[in-house]
């Protein structure tokens, strides 16, 4: 068969650097086909999509990708380190994927994959460093990094790596795949002239944070200029339509309320709270009524905002510890959103390389014929993720539509 590629994105939403690492992505591999893991209406960076998972599947269809697969939510809000082995997990149970390819801050891959080694194999000189790091009260990443340039010994070398959130995830990617022993052979595509957090236009490019925030302030004109046109047609439609949600502060009532409801031992249990901050989560929720000043208030250098951000949405959704560890030892299914005619024979293809494959094409149909327990949960959580995101629409907020809305066909 030929060479497929796989690719992993937010795209939240998809503009002209996407754009441009899909298609710089089929020429360094050569791929005649392109297989997009998306998350869903949440986030890993701890927010909601700007648009739903179905229009962000026909942004990504009519802009290169044959096939689009929902990595689950339990994933998608995750760790990076559970993101990135959630869609590994998928493409290696896909048994056709040959290449997969991610972004990067940095222009050599093989400064990320030393550190996926550190990373993987936890020296024990290592360990000791970032035990020693994390005792001095930094955020784990903050500690992380300082541990990774002693061991490596070589701060010029791999200093402000870890600060680039394309190179986090691709490291994570790399990891996931040494633990995997994935036979996917990794390609890095260096970020073209904005960084994932840079808030200006450089020629036709922008980033994702940048385009959201010029959402809310109507620069329309300037939008237009960093996305494809066909996406900016649907970006279009769906804000017409009422169908977006600007940020998670969209839930900050329902959030709050969530954490004043439950009881601070079930605050304990929600996935990255440790070292007491359930006490802290419970006060801060009873003491206001704004999302921003919410995370304010738990927010410490230990915590980041995006860490905080997640836990909220773990509180939102009903996603416990036990959860996330069933998450961490199962291989997620197949939820495909999309497809164009050669993402339809690639299911195909896919079907006879894996018979057992759980392959979701009917919500329905697989809600009422599953029965493995773990993948009924799973899929559960992802139906209440999207009636839950409908709430933060303008209009049109229905729930149920995992079940109405029909696959993506190009």
């Amino acid at each position: 068969m030929s060479t497929v590629l796989g690719i992993i994105g937010e795209y939240n939403p998809f503009h002209n650097g996407h754009l441009y690492h899909i298609e710089k992505s089929k020429q360094e591999t050569d791929a005649q086909y392109v297989i997009c893991i998306i998350s869903g209406n949440f986030v890993q960076r701890g927010n909601t999509s700007i648009v739903n998972k179905w229009a962000k599947t026909e942004m990504i269809l009519e802009n290169g990708a044959d096939l689009v697969i929902e990595l689950p939510t339990i994933y998608s809000v995750s760790s990076a380190e559970n993101f990135a082995e959630g869609c590994i997990k998928i493409f290696n149970s896909l048994k056709i994927v040959d290449t997969l390819s991610f972004g990067m801050e940095t222009s050599d891959i093989a400064i990320l994959n030393n550190i996926a080694n550190v990373l993987y194999t936890e020296p024990k000189e290592y360990v000791t460093m970032l035990s020693h790091e994390l005792q001095k009260g930094n955020s784990f990443p903050k500690a992380r990094e300082n541990a990774l340039m002693m061991y490596l010994n070589n701060i010029k070398k791999y200093a402000n790596v870890m600060s680039g959130s394309n190179n986090i995830l691709a490291i994570e990617y790399l990891k996931a795949m040494k633990r995997t022993k994935s036979t996917l052979i990794p390609v890095g595509i260096k970020r073209q002239k904005v960084l994932y957090n840079g808030e200006h236009i450089v020629d036709e490019f922008a980033s994702s944070t940048a385009i959201r925030k010029m959402l809310m302030t109507n620069q329309f004109d300037d939008i237009r200029k960093v996305m494809p046109k066909s996406s900016y047609m649907i970006l279009g439609r769906e804000l017409k339509n009422g169908h977006y949600v600007i940020d998670l502060s969209k839930y900050e009532k329902e959030i709050i309320y969530t954490l004043r409801r439950m009881p601070i031992e079930q605050i304990k249990e929600l996935p990255d709270v440790t070292e007491g901050l359930e006490n802290t989560i419970k006060s801060a929720a009873e003491s206001c009524n704004r999302l921003q000043d919410l995370i304010d208030i738990i927010k410490t250098k230990r915590y980041t905002q995006t860490r905080i951000q997640r836990i909220l949405i773990y509180a939102l959704l009903g996603i416990d510890k036990k959860q996330m560890l069933m998450s961490k030892k199962v291989a997620p299914y197949i939820r495909v959103l999309g497809f164009n005619e050669n993402g339809k024979n690639l299911i195909s293809e896919i079907s006879n390389k894996n018979p057992k494959l759980n392959i979701i094409t009917s919500v329905k149909k697989y809600m009422d014929t599953v029965g493995n327990k773990n993948y009924k949960e799973m899929l559960q959580r992802d139906i209440f993720a999207t009636d839950i995101y409908t709430l933060g629409y303008e209009k049109d907020s229905w729930a149920g539509l995992d079940y109405t809305n029909k696959i993506v066909t190009i």
